[in-house]
């Protein structure tokens, strides 16, 4: 039969002669099922297996052979970098994943010796990642391209398992410590192969390609894979996959790393923060480097001194801000004992990170001197820590104490910076002072002899607001007391200088901190009270019935005489129908309702159960009521304020309850009236620092604003009440009877507190609205009232597009001048001076210092358009709320003023209806406020006031009117007021605004 067919010619294909004649496709089976039986005993012969659809043993061997770690460093290694290793790496990637990746995990024990721990020892290597990164896009832009058609179900299968490999890969403590040391193994001296893995190694886990890219993957297929959405995708989160990354940073700096090694994982960790989340990555390393038991404290200064100074002093700044918020932010004036050690231990822990490297301590000068620096919001302990490691150096507090006084006395920083900025300053002055005395005396008299301490007490002096002059004479008067005796000590005689507030400046000198152990602060971090607690509660169905007493009939016998015929059966009404029985099924019944609360404890715990529907809506419709009732009883609220607003800022509607917003701001409302000096700032803090959506932020904006109107006695809520403590309250039978209120039905819910009227969602809109039509009725009024005059001309149909209810209104036809409009009610100066130093100069100032950080990371958030608008607003029914009578009202002009023609609120406001409405809002509230001072802010603000007119008659003129939509009407309406109430107050004192005029185009 061999004579049948005669062979033409030959041709070699894979080193073996294949005869022409015969079928190829036998051939290839033939040459494939070859393959198959062939054993790996050679990285080549690995790659031909892997690339001819290998069966299941043959692909376990070929992973075994790639897995196994070689000794000698001129053997191959699938984990460094070549180009054999790049093709296998490539054909697991592309040809065994998408088909074994099922089995192997269905076959895996959780030990590195299994078929998937052999996978992964292949693929834990750069170029490994890489693959897995380059097949991820590939498939992203696939599925892209597929949008709107039938998408083919293997790209999204693909993808998940492409993400769930990538997950496997990753996780570990020490997993980028391990490819780094297997990349650069045999190359760590030769620095032309070390440079570009080092810049591949920093771009795939410094940057965002696995963070972005997994992201994108699990939204494409969160439709076909469960997987997607499970926990198992962690590195499609930033926050997680910061903290790996910084776990795996720890334990690179904790293995004794070479100095090669060192700058290596400094680089990493400064690429690392750009991720957005640097500071939960500086502050879990400081606590594992710094801040934990049996760790060598000065390898976080290793960490941080490499990098380039910018970043030292972003690293630096932010450990600062964590060690003042989780340890000292608490201690208040820190006159305790226990605040004293403290601010110690907090002082050891820093000096440890200093150490002797110049430059960082250099930063902590920047620090304490920098126009917005010296932490500012924080309390005083935070820089009494950082000027005892700074005194450390004398040459560094004298330059501190320099900088201070200079800074201290310069006239535009008086007149620009916010207060709370100056105070930090003050604070920082006087610490520093007090250092340098004890230090060497002489050189603090020859300070105190110099014309920058003469100018700065003159130009404090001669301030035109009153906090800034009460700083210089604290301060005047504490540093000549140090220096000079008897007729020559400075003194005011002043009662605020002699107050509490000022004792305790002028105390400040004589602080002695010293250089502590921080092992005190091992066991003080401060708990963060946002997280829910899970509890296993279960389900109405699973429930026990609960059990109820058995009642049985009482018969009583009565005599004749007892009995009277004509005395009618009292009838009964028919009881209301129980909720909870009109379910069908029996066994759904619950009839173990929680309890009201009547603590605050229980309250915690009622709104820290998140998994308990009964519990979160007793605890939303109790709050209000609750923490109002036990605002001035006991210390309740106060000790658990904080940790009440943390719960209700973060808590979120899983059950979809009614009026949930609602009920949340008035819990949030009851706690800012119950505390409002320190829940005011908290608050505002919070705003700029917390970690929250730009609806939660705008909730606290809404707080602010109505707690601040009801503190001065606007619009008492309805509730209030309600909230009275029980001790003055009749029973509630006898209550319903003599005062009335609602019916025996709600008789429950009103003691609960549900009864309550909801704040609706656009609360501070409708405020501002009203508002808005009070100050502007008068003017259409007055402009009515003339039938011709330049008052007209301006507004043109300004009087016609007014509300017809404003112009029907008997009030308004009674103001035919602006002269016989009431006036805003004085405040007392009491919550007027708590408005300003709560609310408003903690939001405006930290607004500045936002303003001038670049790195704040709450930038693109706060200059949302709403959010923008809502902020503007906010201040606008601040200062309105604290009224004419504010001892602060020309800085809180000033200050307010200042930032609404800040280049970067103008920049917002174009193109931006609502911003500019906003901007418009609070000036035409500035000017409502200052109407009786108008003199003094055109002599103080004469430059403010012309550029204002000119923005907002380029507004003005920038508008349709008429013809464009209701909100551009509305706009066009209040620049025409705004710029009417501006135009009378300078011409009206146009001659005292001529010096600060010239040069002014």
């Amino acid at each position: 039969m061999d004579g049948f067919l005669t062979p033409v010619s030959t041709f070699r294909a894979n080193g073996k002669d294949v005869k022409k004649g015969t079928s190829p496709e036998a051939n290839g089976n033939e040459h494939r099922d070859t393959i198959k039986s062939k054993s790996a005993e050679s990285p080549e012969d690995a790659l031909e297996i892997l690339r001819h659809e290998p069966d299941y043993q043959s692909l376990v061997s070929v992973l075994r052979l790639l897995s196994r770690q070689q000794p000698d460093l001129k053997s191959f290694s699938i984990g460094r970098p070549g180009p054999l290793a790049a093709q296998l790496v490539q054909a697991l990637v592309t040809e065994i994943v998408p088909n074994y990746w099922t089995l192997l995990k269905e076959d895996s024990h959780g030990s590195k010796s299994s078929p998937l721990g052999l996978l992964l020892a292949c693929l834990r290597s750069i170029a490994g990642i890489n693959a897995i990164i380059v097949r991820l896009r590939a498939l992203v832009q696939e599925a892209k391209l597929e949008a709107g058609k039938s998408r083919r179900p293997e790209v999204s299968m693909n993808l998940g398992i492409l993400l769930d490999l990538l997950c496997h890969l990753l996780k570990g403590d020490s997993c980028v410590y391990d490819i780094w040391k297997t990349a650069t193994a045999g190359a760590v001296d030769n620095a032309a192969k070390v440079r570009p893995l080092a810049h591949e190694f920093l771009a795939i886990f410094g940057g965002d390609r696995i963070v972005s890219l997994s992201a994108e993957a699990a939204e494409l297929t969160k439709e076909k894979s469960e997987t997607a959405h499970s926990d198992a995708i962690w590195s499609a989160d930033a926050l997680r996959y910061t903290k790996w990354l910084g776990q795996n940073i720890v334990i690179w700096m904790l293995s004794d790393p070479t100095p090669e090694q060192t700058k290596m994982c400094s680089e990493l960790f400064v690429k690392a923060q750009r991720l957005g989340r640097g500071d939960l990555l500086v502050k879990h390393i400081l606590l594992k480097l710094v801040l934990a038991k049996g760790v060598n404290s000065p390898r976080f200064g290793l960490l941080v001194h490499p990098p380039p100074p910018t970043e030292q002093r972003k690293v630096l700044f932010l450990v600062l801000k964590i060690l003042s918020e989780d340890y000292l932010n608490g201690l208040g004036n820190c006159e305790s004992d226990d605040g004293r050690a403290l601010v110690s231990a907090v002082a050891g822990a820093l000096n440890s990170i200093i150490g002797t490297h110049e430059g960082l301590r250099n930063h902590l000068v920047e620090w304490l001197t920098s126009s917005s620096g010296a932490g500012l919001g924080e309390g005083v302990a935070i820089r009494r820590a950082v000027i005892t490691v700074v005194s450390q150096h004398k040459e560094s507090i004298v330059s501190v104490l320099e900088k201070s006084i200079d800074q201290f006395g310069d006239q535009l920083y008086i007149r620009h910076s916010p207060i709370l900025q100056q105070e930090a300053h003050a604070q920082v002055l006087l610490l520093s002072a007090g250092s340098v005395y004890k230090k060497s005396p002489i050189k603090l008299t020859l300070l105190m002899r110099s014309s920058a301490w003469l100018n700065a007490i003159s130009n404090r002096l001669a301030a035109p607001h009153q906090r800034a002059r009460f700083l210089g004479m604290v301060v005047g008067e504490t540093l000549s007391g140090l220096v000079d005796k008897g007729e020559k000590r400075l003194d005011f005689h002043m009662e605020e200088t002699n107050g509490d507030e000022g004792k305790w400046y002028k105390s400040l000198v004589e602080v002695a901190d010293q250089i502590g152990s921080w092992d005190l602060l091992l066991g003080h971090q401060k708990a963060a009270s946002v997280t829910t607690k899970k509890t296993n509660s279960q389900t109405p169905a699973q429930r026990a019935p609960a059990k109820h007493p058995q009642q049985g009939f009482i018969i009583e016998e009565l005599s004749d005489g007892e009995l009277d015929e004509d005395d009618d059966i009292p009838s009964y009404a028919k009881p209301d129908s129980d909720e909870e029985d009109s379910d069908d099924d029996p066994t759904l019944i619950s009839r173990d309702k929680p309890k009201a609360p009547v603590y605050i404890r229980d309250l915690i715990r009622y709104l820290r159960d998140a998994e308990n529907y009964d519990r979160q809506k007793l605890a939303l419709v109790t709050a209000p009521t609750l923490i109002r009732r036990k605002a001035n009883y006991g210390t309740e609220v106060s000790e658990h304020a904080e940790e009440l607003a943390s719960l209700l800022i973060g808590l979120q509607d899983k059950f979809e309850i009614d009026n949930f917003d609602e009920l949340r701001v008035q819990g949030m409302m009851a706690i800012v009236i119950a505390q409002p000096q320190t829940m005011g700032q908290w608050f505002a803090k919070t705003f700029f620092d917390g970690d929250y959506s730009v609806s939660q932020r705008a909730s606290v904006l809404i707080i602010l604003g109505l707690s601040a109107r009801e503190l001065a006695g606007y619009e008492t809520s309805d509730f209030t009440a309600a909230a009275a403590f029980p001790s003055k309250r009749l029973p509630e039978r006898v209550e319903r009877l003599f005062i009335g209120g609602p019916s025996s039905s709600n008789a429950a819910l009103q003691s609960s507190g549900s009864w309550l009227k909801p704040l609706p969602p656009n609360a501070l809109e409708n405020v501002a609205k009203s508002l808005t039509s009070d100050f502007l009725a008068p003017i259409a009024a007055s402009a009515a009232d003339a039938a011709t005059g330049p008052d007209v001309l301006k507004l043109s149909t300004f009087t016609s597009r007014l509300d017809e209810q404003q112009l029907s209104n008997p009030k308004v036809k009674m103001k035919s001048s602006r002269t016989a409009r009431p006036r805003v009610r004085a405040i007392p100066n009491t919550t007027a001076q708590l408005i300003w130093s709560s609310f408003f100069s903690p939001l405006t100032a930290r607004f500045q210092a936002m303003l001038h950080s670049p790195g704040s990371r709450t930038r693109g958030i706060i200059f949302q358009p709403y959010l923008l608008a809502l902020f503007l607003k906010t201040l606008a029914l601040l200062i309105h709320a604290a009224g004419p009578s504010t001892l602060a009202l020309p800085q809180m002009t000033a200050e307010l003023w200042r930032l609404l023609l800040s280049t970067s609120i103008r920049a917002q406001a174009v193109g931006d209806l609502t911003v500019t409405q906003a901007v418009l809002f609070v000036l035409l509230a500035l000017l409502e406020v200052n109407e009786d001072r108008m003199r003094d802010v055109c002599q103080d603000l004469g430059r403010e006031l012309v550029e204002a007119q000119e923005w907002v008659a380029g507004v003005f003129d920038g508008l349709r009117g008429g013809d464009g939509s209701k909100e551009e009407n509305d706009v066009k309406m209040l620049a025409a007021g705004v710029l009417v109430r501006l135009r009378e107050g300078i011409e009206k004192y146009q001659l005292l605004m001529v010096g600060d005029l010239i040069g002014f185009g």
